[in-house]
């Protein structure tokens, strides 16, 4: 819904090639559709003042505020001997909190003669810390001058947009240059159905356009906005209510167990009885594997909640009705991990064709891009015979070499981490098209699930296994309290001392060539160091707090041999301490690990912590996380650190992820590489929207498939699919 081909018109035709380069770069805006769907952040009141006390640090931020004090000072510095240097410290307030801007050398000339104490001005900047104080460096800033009949018409009563803004282009320069383009809003064409528009009461697109950048009135932006999230909304769930169609109506083999097969013989032989969720979502799964159109399930269930076995009896199954399935894992580790642990709960039903082997059993292999050449041959020439009921592997099973026999399932571990081509060209490989699970252990919350998975069926495990320990999670500050870290190094050898394991989880590897040379992001810029390394920690440890113990380290580029011995004397118990890189984040399962120390929690994710959390407290005995941290009390860092520690539940830690984001692209950005498709909805605060549309878009679809009545929609659906998203889509 980005372009319509009457506001194509490339920006540097409209603003000039020095703006539109900037906008291209910085705001991925290249035409004046792109332009008009810009849309404000938030709107300031003539008279009504940011909250300085709510600044996100490290934030780009625009705010209006009256000076309260300014004082030029002079220092001495080795550019500026003999006390030359100048700084002008101008403190603005709104009432809520004060703020201090700084500004050097020649650029405090105008500022000195400008923001006089009383004067009112926009400022914007990034937010960092000096002196433990929060303060803007250099921010531009507009005053808002209150003298001349043009000022006062233009400030007085009216709503000032605030743009989603960067350092080279602030808010009010993007509201210029939206106002120059705002005429040709006119031309754009409507995508919703007329009866859907009228029968909900909501404004015509080009009118919406105009009261989301430039209201009149606080109704003015509630009704553009209603409108424009009902654009995002149906549009969206039109392409996938489509992609559910043609899925329709593709044939698939029906798999349905034997009755006193494999999955039988499995289930008689488990030690534990399965939870009321696996049993609920396995009966899901089989009634979907009865069907002659293929299976497109996302389960997703906490971490530790058991999907690896809900996955195992549906592969089970399959295998049964005489079909072959596939698990692609996204690293070596775990496609190792899954063949060990699913070979361990199969026991002699994985040894299909051996000695020993029971009479229903199957052969399950492991195919990974670094085994050698004869284990490999082996496992191609068992998959192509049909020997091998269950194959495990990495993007090395969607190599043109490798052919099954019958592919009847494929499960796709942690979704999230693969492009759509690798699963396609597994899906490719049945001789009808293979019925799909898709497993992820990042709870997705409902709107979302609708929203990125809405062309698959969703299904939850929720509760957790009998016997789980509870893991207790602290925020450690470093900066503020060194003595804590200290202590959680004592806590790891208490644990080590009590017979236990522990992870140290570190945000980088450290054998990189070196960094300082390269361009450094934002984040690395206000840090002021590079993230921890896994090497150099894990010597500091051994030769320093946890001197004695027996510290081993684990990451993505050592050879995959060396992995797996490390991983499997960790599992046995030989190694005290693992020090590792995110390697370890999905599916490893070490019950005697205890406690985890995450070094620079702050440079992960929320969703990240919880799944790296999710590794300790896997036994009988309790487990402790402890987020080690730099970051000030008062960042959105801590805050988020603080979210994590206060709570288990993966489910509500999801939604905090996903607010605190905003602006994550719901269609997979990971996957399609292109710019956010929701600038207006939230799939947290939209639910009910998110819910209404996704079923008046399958009434569209289900009425007219390719939509031949509705030549705008098909238009707009064409623009926010462009080519890349339309494969997603296509690949699902």
């Amino acid at each position: 819904m980005d372009l319509v081909p009457a506001l194509d018109e490339p920006l540097k035709k409209v603003l000039g090639p020095a703006t539109a380069k900037v906008m291209a770069e910085f705001l991925g805006l290249h035409t004046v559709g792109d332009l008009l769907h810009h849309y404000p952040r938030r709107y300031e009141e003539r008279g009504q003042l940011t909250h300085l006390a709510d600044l996100p640090m490290d934030e780009h931020v625009t705010v209006v505020a009256q000076v309260a004090d300014a004082r030029l000072v002079t220092f001495s510095s080795p550019k500026a001997p003999r006390g030359k240097g100048q700084r002008l410290e101008v403190t603005i307030t709104d009432g809520s909190g004060r703020l201090q801007l700084v500004f050097f050398g020649k650029g405090a000339h105008k500022p000195h003669k400008e923001l006089l104490p009383g004067t009112r001005a926009l400022f914007a900047g990034k937010v960092s810390v000096f002196n433990r104080r929060l303060q803007l460096a250099h921010p531009a800033y507009e005053l808002l001058r209150g003298d001349g009949e043009e000022a006062i018409d233009k400030w007085a009563g009216s709503l000032i947009p605030i743009y989603p803004a960067t350092a080279k282009l602030e808010s009010w320069k993007i509201g210029k240059s939206i106002q120059t383009v705002l005429p040709s809003a006119q031309e754009a064409v409507d995508p919703l159905p007329d009866s859907l528009r009228d029968g909900r009461g909501l404004l015509p697109l080009p009118e919406a356009l105009l009261k989301i950048h430039q209201p009149r009135t606080k109704a003015d932006c509630t009704d553009a906005r209603d409108r424009l999230k009902w654009d995002e909304a149906f549009v969206l769930q039109v392409a996938l209510a489509r992609r559910r169609y043609v899925d329709a109506q593709l044939p698939a083999v029906a798999r349905k167990p034997t009755p006193d097969g494999l999955l039988t013989a499995f289930d008689a032989k488990l030690p534990f009885t399965l939870t009321e969720g696996q049993r609920k979502v396995s009966k899901e799964i089989f009634d979907d594997l009865a069907t002659e159109h293929p299976m497109h399930r996302l389960l997703q269930g906490e971490v530790g909640s058991g999907k690896t076995l809900v996955a195992l009896r549906a592969m089970l199954a399959v295998v049964d009705a005489g079909g072959q399935a596939a698990m692609l894992a996204p690293t070596e580790v775990l496609a190792q991990q899954h063949h060990r642990s699913i070979t361990e709960m199969m026991g002699e039903l994985a040894e299909g064709g051996m000695l020993g082997g029971a009479e229903q059993a199957t052969k399950v292999v492991l195919l990974t891009g670094s085994m050698g050449a004869a284990g490999r041959r082996q496992a191609l020439l068992d998959l192509v015979t049909g020997e091998a009921g269950i194959v495990i592997g990495t993007h090395a099973l969607i190599e043109d070499k490798v052919q099954f026999h019958d592919l009847g399932l494929v499960v796709v571990d942690e979704q999230h981490r693969f492009g759509v081509e690798q699963r396609d060209a597994l899906r490719g490989k049945g001789k009808q098209p293979p019925h799909l699970l898709v497993m992820t252990a990042t709870p997705i919350p409902r709107t979302v699930a609708m929203t990125v998975f809405g062309d698959l069926e969703t299904s939850v495990l929720d509760q957790l296994p009998a016997g789980r320990s509870p893991i207790a999670s602290h925020v450690v500050p470093a900066a503020d309290k060194p003595h804590f870290l200290a202590r959680a190094w004592e806590r790891v050898r208490e644990e080590v001392g009590n017979g236990h394991q522990a992870y140290v989880v570190c945000p980088r590897i450290g054998d990189e060539e070196d960094s300082s040379a390269k361009k450094k992001s934002p984040e690395d810029e206000a840090e002021k160091r590079p993230p921890l390394a896994v090497l150099d920690i894990a010597d500091q440890l051994a030769k320093g707090p946890l001197q004695g113990l027996k510290v081993e380290v684990l990451h993505g580029r050592m050879q995959p041999d060396d992995k797996d011995a490390v991983m499997r004397r960790f599992a046995a118990g030989e190694t005290d301490v693992l020090v590792a890189t995110t390697v370890i984040e999905v599916g490893v399962n070490v019950p005697n690990a205890t406690v985890m120390v995450i070094m620079d929690a702050d440079r992960f994710g929320v969703s990240q912590l919880h799944q790296l959390r999710g590794r300790v407290g896997r036994g009988s005995a309790a487990g402790l996380c402890l987020l080690v941290t730099e970051m000030p009390e008062a960042s959105a860092a801590r805050q988020r650190l603080n979210a994590v520690a206060t709570t288990l539940d993966g489910f509500e830690l999801s939604r905090i992820d996903l607010e605190q984001r905003r602006e994550g692209d719901v269609l997979g950005q990971a996957q399609s590489g292109a710019r956010t498709s929701l600038r207006m909805l939230t799939v947290i605060e939209d639910e009910e929207i998110i819910a209404e549309a996704r079923e008046e878009a399958a009434a569209v679809v289900a009425a007219d498939p390719d939509l031949e009545h509705l030549p705008a929609l098909r238009t707009a659906l064409d623009a926010l699919l462009d080519e890349e998203r339309e494969q997603y889509l296509e690949k699902g």
